[in-house]
């Protein structure tokens, strides 16, 4: 316990940790009159060791493995919110040594390289979960990446709404049209734009059980000859669509491939059309993607800088038109996600086990702490091969999204929440 000791003490001032030991030994960190510690405690011996080895990945199994245990009426969320506030105001959490700093990099190096098969393998490791499970914490249309929450207090639901409809604004959509919608998930996005446009949609994804439900839903809407969904690798993509769209894609392609992934889009669009990158973001230059999100969560995952991103874009014919960073979005999203989560823990570990489910929650709460006070944002890149597809000015913007939220009947506030409120 004591390398742990030795760091937490360093690390936490603001709020309060206490730490009870395998041998029922308690150390305190931060605020010690502090009237609301968050109190963890450490099931075996060993358990304090493992974290302090490497606390960015001992931290998460110790919890998974049942080794580390927070105590009501605090939860795990709780820890990471405490720790990593502290950590990212300058505490650091303990820098790896030089042969473990030098071997994660050449790990990461390696788990970029998304060929075709492994980009498949990626993808269903962390997408092909069962469609019970993700329905138990998305909302009702299962859209998987960062709801626009206008006003915080917003509904999940409702601000899923408000992104698709901030999404299409920028798309500038026509009857007629064909899109494009690379990593099309569930299909709530290309639903809504054919309703709200009458465009024809082609959805591509490496997940077979996304695909099947996205194509399920379009036929049951009457509209499976307009909107279709393929399994494909988007690097196998032909023809040419007026509109793309990449939501939540480009964080799975790999940093190697980017000029490869805004090469091929470019060949896919229209002289003047218009693509949409979505995009979790960095905003302090390039980095890599942590040893525990790599190994449980996102093999082959990388959230990308701007400066990456632009540097590709201009590299392979487009010019940027607009661009949006959306900042606290993100963790109202994940925290949403968190509570649902949480009220789910039977239903979840009766379909997988209880080290998925406080996985899930580990990851969900420290995704949330990267937005709420990291280096995480959102990106939203209108990239064109024309300046004219767009306009001068942006306030077509705000008000087609406006236009669109308002076709869409605000919908009830979540079962579960009218429950717990």
């Amino acid at each position: 316990m004591w390398m742990l000791d030795k760091m937490l003490s360093a690390l936490v001032r603001e709020g309060c940790l206490v730490i009870t030991d395998h041998d029922g030994t308690v150390y305190t960190y931060g605020e010690a009159q502090n009237p609301d510690p968050v109190r963890i405690r450490f099931t075996d011996k060993g358990a304090a060791l493992h974290v302090a080895r490497d606390p960015r990945v001992g931290a998460g199994e110790a919890y998974m493995d049942g080794r580390l245990v927070v105590e009501a009426p605090h939860d795990i969320r709780d820890m990471v919110l405490l720790v990593m506030r502290n950590a990212n105001r300058g505490g650091g959490m303990g820098a790896p040594n030089p042969l473990r700093r030098a071997a994660d990099w050449l790990a990461f190096k390696a788990d970029q390289v998304n060929l075709r098969a492994k980009a498949s393998k990626n993808v269903v490791h962390h997408y092909d979960l069962t469609r019970q499970f993700y329905e138990l914490f998305l909302d009702e249309d299962r859209q998987y990446t960062m709801a626009y929450f206008t006003d915080p207090a917003n509904s999940l639901e409702r601000a899923q709404i408000d992104k698709k409809a901030l999404i299409a604004a920028k798309l500038r959509l026509q009857p007629g049209m064909r899109l494009l919608d690379i990593g099309c998930g569930w299909g709530g996005l290309a639903l809504s734009l054919n309703k709200w446009f009458g465009v024809e949609v082609l959805g591509v994804s490496l997940a077979p059980d996304q695909i099947r439900f996205a194509q399920e839903r379009a036929d049951a809407a009457g509209v499976g000859d307009k909107v279709r969904f393929q399994l494909t690798d988007y690097r196998d993509v032909t023809g040419t669509f007026d509109r793309i769209t990449s939501v939540g894609m480009i964080e799975h392609v790999g940093a190697l491939h980017f000029r490869e992934y805004f090469a091929k889009t470019n060949s896919l669009l229209a002289d003047d059309g218009i693509m949409l990158t979505h995009t979790i973001g960095r905003t302090r230059g390039a980095g890599t993607t942590d040893k525990w999100t790599r190994k449980y969560i996102f093999p082959g995952g990388y959230i990308p800088a701007m400066s990456e991103l632009v540097t590709a874009l201009e590299g392979t014919g487009w010019e940027v038109a607009d661009v949006e960073v959306l900042r606290y979005h993100y963790a109202h999203t994940l925290a949403e996600w968190y509570r649902r989560t949480t009220l789910h823990e039977a239903e979840m570990t009766a379909l997988y086990d209880a080290r998925l489910f406080r996985m899930w929650q580990f990851y969900l709460a420290g995704a949330e702490q990267s937005f709420r006070s990291g280096g995480m944002v959102n990106f939203h890149i209108q990239s064109v091969k024309n300046r004219t597809a767009a306009p001068m000015t942006r306030d077509y913007i705000s008000a087609e999204a406006a236009r669109l939220s308002a076709l869409e009947a605000a919908p009830h506030w979540h079962l579960e929440r009218d429950a717990a409120e």
